[in-house]
């Protein structure tokens, strides 16, 4: 197990997404979670309007459970910290060509996002 420090900010990907967090993996071997609480300031909705399962990003590690090899992290205090200041996420939806998506349109893809 490699060893992760309290306070450290380290690089990772997502994985998966529930709707109490975000699935962070830090290396071949290990893998952290990102509560939805910790994913930017105020309050979190939905986490894909934040993130997406691929997504490259910098976590701060805020404790280490060495008996369950559990790890929590946190994405906005990573943010605060690399930046200086409070910030907060914010994603901004890519535009699509007529502006809308209907609900039919966008059912496949929440199917495959599901699972």
């Amino acid at each position: 197990m490699e060893d992760y420090k309290i306070g450290e900010i380290v690089k990772g990907k997502i994985t998966g997404i529930q709707r109490y967090g975000a699935f962070v993996k830090l290396n071949h071997h290990m893998q952290g979670l990102v509560h939805i609480s910790e994913i930017t300031n105020g309050y979190v909705k939905d986490i894909h309007d934040f993130l997406m399962v691929g997504d490259e990003v910098h976590v701060k590690v805020l404790a280490v459970d060495e008996k369950t090899g559990k790890i929590s992290l946190s994405l906005r205090s990573a943010q605060e910290k690399m930046n200086g200041k409070r910030h907060s996420v914010i994603k901004v939806p890519k535009p699509t060509n007529n502006g809308f998506v209907t609900l039919k349109g966008k059912l496949a893809q929440w199917i495959e996002e599901a699972k």
